[in-house]
């Protein structure tokens, strides 16, 4: 799950009723994107969550090492401190999430996870004083009416679940993140610093093992071959989008991100998900409030590229 660079223009501009290779690909990591809520809800009965976010980003940040190792030499103070906060973003968002998997299921686990679109302003107004547009404000009131409904009433009352309240608070951090790229943004190289970012989240990750109580696991190829099929599948998706959104628009790379809650909850459903009705409502609102959120920015964008 990563962001849109609005600043790639596109070079050509396919017809509406087609789509470009470029958009296949962005759609093919989108898919995959909605497959890993089931795959790390099912590593999740063999490994801690901590551990599990270790082993996935050291993985990922290594490839990335691998990859970048020559321009690694050059790695400043700045691009070391700015991968490290960002790292440290990561190390929450997705520790929380992973820990929200043990006991809510994939499907909700995406839509909740989605909520860091409508956030991102949210957070931008409350620490950068930068206020919401309106769109915003109307994305953000649909995406949280779709949260009450997919976490559903309990005993009479509307509440969040433990499972569903760290989840919640792992889109608060991934919002941030995205912040926090787009303030370090200038002056770095953004190959190295995603590379420091990615170790530094495992790192982060391990190194809280031992305060929050967990050990680590018994040997399982459930959490070895999800771990690591992950960390690396991150560093190709990364290659991948990076290479696709040069000529992919900043519109038409929203509406197909959007689909990742989607497809989580299709892939979610095929394994056995039953979501109620109330939940599908919910789901369903907080897709039209990132969508809301979301399509006004890249709307903005696109037509300046026009001009």
């Amino acid at each position: 799950m990563l962001h849109i660079n609005a600043q790639d223009k596109p070079q050509r501009k396919p017809a509406s009723w087609s789509i470009s290779r470029e958009e296949m690909v962005l759609v093919g990591i989108t898919m995959l994107w909605g497959t890993t809520f089931l795959i790390v809800h099912t590593a999740m009965r063999t490994s801690g969550a901590l551990f599990f976010v270790g082993l996935r980003f050291m993985v990922a940040g290594a490839g990335g090492l691998l990859l970048f190792r020559r321009t690694m030499r050059d790695l400043t103070r700045r691009e070391l401190g700015a991968g490290a906060l960002i790292g440290f973003a990561i190390f929450l968002g997705y520790g929380l999430q992973t820990y929200g998997l043990r006991t809510i299921t994939s499907s909700q686990s995406a839509f909740i996870t989605a909520l860091y679109v409508p956030i991102v302003p949210l957070l931008q107004w409350l620490v950068l004083g930068r206020m919401p547009h309106v769109m915003s404000w109307i994305g953000i009131a649909l995406a949280f009416a779709g949260l009450i409904l997919l976490a559903g009433p309990k005993s009479g009352h509307i509440g969040l679940s433990p499972g569903e309240m760290a989840t919640l608070l792992s889109a608060v951090a991934i919002a941030a993140e995205i912040i926090l790229i787009s303030r370090f943004a200038d002056g770095v190289d953004s190959r190295r610093v995603t590379v420091v970012q990615l170790l530094a989240a495992g790192l982060f990750s391990l190194a809280a093992m031992p305060l929050a109580g967990e050990r680590f696991p018994a040997f399982s190829p459930v959490w070895l071959v999800a771990g690591v099929g992950l960390g690396l599948a991150s560093t190709l998706i990364q290659l991948a989008m990076n290479w696709a959104q040069k000529t992919v628009s900043p519109t038409r790379a929203t509406v197909i991100y959007a689909g990742e809650p989607v497809w989580g909850g299709i892939v979610g459903r095929i394994a056995g998900d039953r979501l109620p009705a109330p939940a599908m409502l919910g789901g369903l609102l907080i897709l039209v409030g990132v969508l809301v959120s979301e399509l006004r920015g890249a709307a903005g964008q696109s037509a300046q590229d026009r001009d």
